[in-house]
């Protein structure tokens, strides 16, 4: 694997524009300025608008207007730069891992998704460009050459989508007998958490008097939903929202919450929120004692506790979607649940929990094994290249 930095074979998906430096930041750096904070825009889970009308909307940033097709394609150029530097000679074939789907089956964008995706590719100096679903390369990657004639189930669980492949091991190779993908990850767990966590304490859920007229009327509901968004925070820091915000501190009837989604919108805070909210249910995944969502850069002292068992409460929407996920790539290959021997779990966002618990409740028999969850795909990906 090609060295992202000293020592590190992963890269986080994420951007930084320096507004001071008028340089974009990519990985950890991006990160770092943001929690510095550093005056600019942050950017993560772009995989999502793949697809979608906002990949070739242009938008000014620093001194330009750009595409998402112009960003992602600065990502994946620093790569190409860096495996080259790494080879000692040009690269310009590609093989890509893809996600089985990445907005549903059958949806009208899937299509258009991988077209803007292969874009992206030229646009970063790649010629030759081809794809292969992810959860194959995982299949690939987990030794399953030597365990001939077992069934086993790849379960991908990543950021924006979770993907299943069922596959059978054969002594010629491996045998994909379905795939199958559903539109949930790591940061629909991130969301829902902020939700029903932390919104409320930004007024979620409370009461606004009524500009004329006696009553109250419930606070707007969608910009909590933007702001625990990782990819419509960046857009939330308008004159109008900001206004708006200020607008509902006058008429709240608790005021104190909705000051602090007026201190967020002002201060642009809302990605050191998601962060926090990350960071809290990581803790609240390894059984930490006292699990906590820390919010000390919106109000001195605030925090949120965040039981294990609350989280399975409130991702338990996410849970039976992941088991009729799994449930739909048993039908597609005519396999029945006693049939699989090993469940193989990639991607960051399959340490969770919530996500093996609702596995081992459809497969109680099976063999569970956490692969190189964070590279796996990427090991896949360099065996099926090299062949």
């Amino acid at each position: 694997l090609v060295e992202m930095e000293a020592g590190q074979f992963t890269l986080p998906t994420t951007f930084f524009f320096d507004f001071e430096t008028r340089k974009t930041l990519i990985g950890e750096p991006a990160n770092a300025a943001l929690l510095d904070g550093a005056e600019g825009r942050f950017m993560r889970a772009l995989k999502r608008v793949l697809g979608t009308s906002l990949m070739h909307e242009k938008r000014q940033i620093l001194n330009e207007r750009v595409t998402f097709v112009d960003i992602i394609s600065r990502f994946l150029k620093q790569i190409k730069t860096r495996a080259e530097t790494q080879a000692g000679r040009p690269i310009d074939a590609v093989l890509s891992g893809r996600p089985v789907v990445f907005h549903g089956t059958g949806d009208p964008r899937e299509d258009q998704a991988e077209a803007d995706l292969r874009a992206c590719y030229l646009a970063a100096g790649f010629k030759h460009i081809d794809f292969m679903p992810e959860p194959v390369a995982a299949a690939i990657s987990s030794g399953a050459l030597d365990h001939p004639d077992q069934i086993g189930l790849i379960a991908d669980i990543g950021g924006g989508t979770s993907d299943f492949s069922l596959f059978r091991s054969r002594p010629e190779g491996i045998e994909i007998l379905a795939n199958h993908g559903v539109r949930i990850g790591g940061t629909d767990f991130d969301r829902s958490i902020s939700v029903d966590l932390v919104m409320p304490l930004l007024g979620k859920g409370t009461l606004l008097r009524k500009v004329i007229g006696p009553g109250t009327t419930p606070a707007p509901a969608a910009i909590f939903g933007d702001l625990a968004t990782w990819e419509k925070i960046p857009f939330l820091y308008t004159p109008q929202n900001q206004r708006m915000a200020d607008e509902m501190v006058r008429l709240a009837e608790e005021p104190g919450k909705l000051a602090r989604l007026s201190t967020v919108l002002r201060d642009e805070l809302g990605h050191e929120l998601a962060f926090a909210v990350e960071h809290g249910k990581i803790a609240a995944n390894n059984h930490d004692s006292s699990p906590l969502i820390e919010l000390d850069q919106i109000e001195r002292n605030l925090t949120v506790p965040v039981a294990p068992e609350a989280l399975d409460q409130i991702l338990e929407t996410h849970s039976k979607k992941l088991t009729e996920g799994v449930s739909e790539t048993l039908r597609l290959a005519g396999v029945k649940a006693v049939q699989v021997d090993r469940i193989v779990y990639v991607g960051g966002s399959s340490l969770m929990s919530t996500v093996a618990g609702t596995l081992k409740a459809v497969f109680p028999e099976a063999q569970h094994t956490f692969s190189e969850v964070f590279t796996a795909v990427t090991d896949g990906l360099s065996i099926a290249a090299n062949r």
